[in-house]
């Protein structure tokens, strides 16, 4: 089975810029390819996740990933997908959040022995003469044929600067750059940056009189349509210190039932007859699913160790009887006996507010020890410590304890 067929049966891809020269190509020959990550965040999130599966699941068939961290197009912000500019970064910024986004592929991506590359845009970006770059670039580019370009058209209303206008150039250049560096031959990414690659394809068939190609993957969706990997606190992050490996595992064991095939295809390496069979499972054994996939997902992240202690703590609060040691922890004083439960739950960083934790009370969903708080004046109690901790349940399924320092 070809890398190609694998990446099809999975449900990876959205479009393909020439099929089957692409099939033929994935199949006789071991390619350089490119993915683009935008360094604005120190932590790569979910959506991320998708496209780091992809260039596991191409590197394990012997094709080379290119990890472009785009530290010059940072400087300038990307208007696709995006109503709004991004904020610009400093160098050492951008070059900070690429060593972390390093760490964490290094669980799926082998960067050994030049198995796979991360480039900087910064490297050619940042030293192009202006005149010269509209020279050799800018004369291939249609300003009437860039306008009809799905980013650029969303934007058109609300106003798009000159500095947005020239991120398909610079993207453009990119392809161009790494294909003659490395003899990259295809770019991936996800739909919404369709427009931009083909502009890049265009642009090393003008300049290099080569043949290159793109792939777009579908976003990570739930069946709702709405961007997977997001959650009333933001978005789900691969850093453990953004999003602990418990919330982490938590996020997939919670996730609708509808979602389970489509996200243990995308984010886990099982066989897909082991896909199809867990995707069927109904009502209660559902459940089963749920747990293998948030079990999977968690151990490519955070490693077997922190995917095994997620789900020893989600059992020992949902099946009972089973170790707490492993649900997320805040210590305090033992000065907060006496004190309103809203206060201490706010200055642990429980609650976001005070106002949260207001409306919590008031919906019924904040509890102690399983028992409902019902007041917002309730105080900390000696009767609600147990074993020098108090456990807290946040709506129905997110806890935390609360370890009392002696």
């Amino acid at each position: 089975m070809s890398v190609l067929d694998v990446l099809q049966e999975r449900g990876y891809i959205q479009q393909m810029t020439h099929e089957e020269e692409i099939r033929e190509l994935l199949e006789k020959e071991k390619i350089t390819f490119y993915i683009g990550f935008d360094p604005t965040a120190d932590s790569l999130h979910v959506g991320h996740f998708l496209q780091i599966m992809v260039m596991s699941h191409m590197q394990k068939a012997g094709h080379r990933p290119i990890v472009l961290i785009g530290g010059g197009t940072a400087m300038v912000g990307d208007p696709s997908g995006r109503t709004d500019m991004r904020k610009m970064l400093t160098k050492e910024e951008i070059d900070r959040n690429a060593e972390a986004f390093k760490k964490q592929m290094q669980r799926l991506i082998d960067f050994s022995n030049g198995k796979a590359i991360m480039a900087n845009n910064a490297d050619w970006l940042l030293n192009l003469n202006y005149i010269e770059f509209l020279r050799d670039i800018g004369v291939h580019f249609s300003v009437n044929r860039m306008l009809t370009a799905e980013c650029f058209k969303s934007r058109l209303e609300r106003g798009l600067s000159f500095l947005e206008f020239n991120y398909m150039l610079m993207q453009a250049y990119d392809f161009l750059e790494l294909n003659r560096r490395y003899n990259c031959v295809m770019q991936m990414g996800g739909d919404d940056q369709w427009s931009n690659i083909i502009a890049g394809i265009e642009l090393i068939r003008k300049k290099e009189g080569k043949q290159a190609y793109g792939m777009t993957f579908t976003l990570l969706t739930t069946s709702e349509g709405k961007k997977m990997g997001k959650t009333q606190k933001g978005a789900v992050w691969l850093d453990p210190n953004k999003t602990s490996p418990y919330e982490f595992y938590q996020y997939w064991r919670n996730i609708a039932d509808a979602d389970v095939e489509k996200a243990l295809a995308l984010l886990t390496f099982l066989p897909m007859d082991e896909v199809r069979r867990l995707g069927a499972l109904k009502d209660k054994e559902i459940n089963e699913a749920k747990k293998i996939l948030a079990y999977e997902v968690t151990k490519l992240i955070h490693g077997e160790e922190e995917a095994i202690k997620a789900q020893k703590a989600a059992e020992a609060l949902f099946e009972s009887g089973g170790d707490l040691d492993n649900v997320p922890s805040v210590t305090v004083s033992s000065d907060v006996l006496g004190k309103k439960i809203l206060d201490v739950l706010f200055e642990a960083k429980i609650i976001p507010s005070k106002s949260e934790g207001r409306r919590l009370v008031q919906q019924g969903g904040l509890y102690i020890n399983n028992e409902k708080v019902e007041s917002i004046d309730e105080y900390i109690k000696d009767d609600m410590i147990k074993d020098n901790s108090i456990l807290i349940r946040k709506g129905k399924k997110e806890y935390h304890r609360l370890v009392i320092k002696e």
